[in-house]
């Protein structure tokens, strides 16, 4: 007979996943197209350097991957940088990185909207201009969320297997088109990771902070350390492989992109410029696969972020966090936040016309979602460096390596990826911190009281 303790206990996830579906689920977040998008304004930003800012930014990557490991090790159930900070160094400071990581749900619509808009107007439907075309994608995101129509994961994997199966037939178009043009000298040569006519250690740091993008989503593989079989050794490693293959990938993208197309002043327009280089290998056909991947996942990432965003917002107002009438509020008889999203495709729409009026909407967007992502992985790399190099339990035998050099070189790293973003972005994200400061202030009687908690995990 069992005990009254054994069957009152509670229930408990059983731990299924192993380190291979993490890893898995970790590229379907970051995807292999992730530099395609940002080729082009990262060759003009670098000076035609993208893959060796792409390896800088990887650096930083994998420093901060190992903390986000290290924490989601302590914090199993938590996922998140707001928890890490906050658990790993004050509440007040996990709050600020939270909000933080509010900004970036609330571009996460807009920079696709961006992206998809930009690729109508400039290469399909010119004739249509920029602002109808955000009106229009802005709008079905809108309305097919207020309708209910979710991202399934099966969809998510159908489109990663055509995306890979794009990605290696420009891999081997790209790759016969440099050997019969040039022979093995058009395969191998290192002008893509150095040009010393054109390099600029100024440029290239700047420009870094823009290819980062491409690592963003890595830490979304931390929200599964709950699921996972032995998650301290397994979500370290998850994390660390994930960027390391997105790094690896994207260079190597990257690096066959500028062999077969060196002079990037030449592209007909930056913010597609991959399609070109795709047409180039592939011809029409090829250009057109790249065109809609491109635009069907940026279609499925605004689409799922714009119901990610509005979900959050509502758990905000829900618990009091922001003002529980307007954002708690859900459509009588469903599970909608309609007030939510109708809000997240109003400032995706805006924030995409605003952003093209100053020049170019993508690099902006793309900018002032890294401000607030950099943020948090400088408050992850330094909970990780406090709680184990300051607030390590007794008996825990320290390493100096491991438990402060690296952390605070990932923090420093981050740190300089941050500032070394455009006037823009440090404004308008700056404005955003500021507002956080002052309202957590002001929530908390002048940072007496803990903060409310921000719940991000239905978002």
């Amino acid at each position: 007979m069992e005990s009254t303790t054994t069957a009152a206990s509670p229930p408990r996830l059983k731990r299924v996943l192993t380190l291979w579906d993490l890893i898995f689920y970790g590229i379907v977040l970051i995807q292999p197209i992730a530099p395609v998008p940002l080729y082009g304004v990262a060759q003009k930003l670098s000076d035609g350097h993208f893959a060796t800012i792409i390896l800088i930014a990887m650096f930083a990557m994998l420093i901060t991957a190992v903390s986000y490991g290290r924490m989601a090790a302590l914090y199993p159930a938590a996922g998140s940088a707001y928890t890490y900070v906050g658990k790993g160094l004050n509440p007040h400071l996990g709050f600020l990185a939270g909000w933080a990581m509010i900004l970036d749900y609330l571009l996460q619509p807009l920079i696709n909207t961006v992206w998809i808009s930009t690729a109508l107007h400039e290469r399909y439907v010119p004739e249509v201009p920029f602002i109808a075309w955000a009106a229009l994608i802005a709008g079905i995101m809108t309305v097919l969320n207020l309708a209910g129509v979710r991202s399934s994961a099966r969809a998510n994997k159908v489109l990663l297997f055509f995306m890979s199966i794009v990605v290696v037939f420009f891999v081997v178009l790209a790759t016969r088109f440099l050997f019969r043009g040039q022979g093995w000298s058009g395969l191998f040569s290192i002008q893509p990771f150095y040009n010393p006519a054109t390099f600029n250690s100024h440029r290239v740091l700047t420009a870094t902070s823009f290819a980062a993008l491409t690592y963003i989503g890595f830490d979304g593989v931390t929200t599964l350390a709950e699921d996972v079989e032995n998650p301290k050794r397994n979500v370290l490693l998850a994390v660390v492989l994930t960027c390391l293959f997105a790094g690896v990938v994207s260079c190597f993208e990257s690096y066959l992109g500028a062999r077969v197309w060196p002079d990037w002043r030449s592209f007909p327009n930056l913010e597609t410029a991959f399609m070109d280089i795709c047409s180039r290998v592939g011809g029409v056909l090829l250009f057109n696969a790249m065109a809609v991947i491109l635009i069907v996942a940026a279609f499925g990432s605004g689409l799922t972020g714009t119901l990610g965003a509005a979900r959050l917002l509502f758990g905000m107002g829900r618990d009091g966090v922001l003002p529980r009438k307007t954002f708690g509020y859900l459509k009588p008889g469903t599970n909608t936040p309609t007030f939510n999203i109708v809000l997240i495709g109003v400032l995706a729409f805006a924030g995409a016309v605003l952003l093209n009026q100053v020049g170019s909407a993508y690099q902006h967007a793309g900018e002032l979602l890294n401000f607030g992502a950099f943020l948090a992985f400088m408050g992850v790399n330094f909970a990780c460096f406090w709680q184990f190099s300051m607030l390590s339990q007794p008996g825990y035998k320290r390493r100096i390596v491991r438990d402060a050099i690296l952390p605070l070189i990932g923090f420093a790293f981050c740190f300089l990826i941050w500032w070394n973003l455009n006037n823009l972005a440090k404004t308008v994200g700056g404005i955003w911190f500021v507002l956080g400061i002052a309202y957590v202030g002001i929530k908390t009687r002048g940072f007496r009281t803990a903060p409310v908690m921000i719940d991000f995990s239905e978002s």
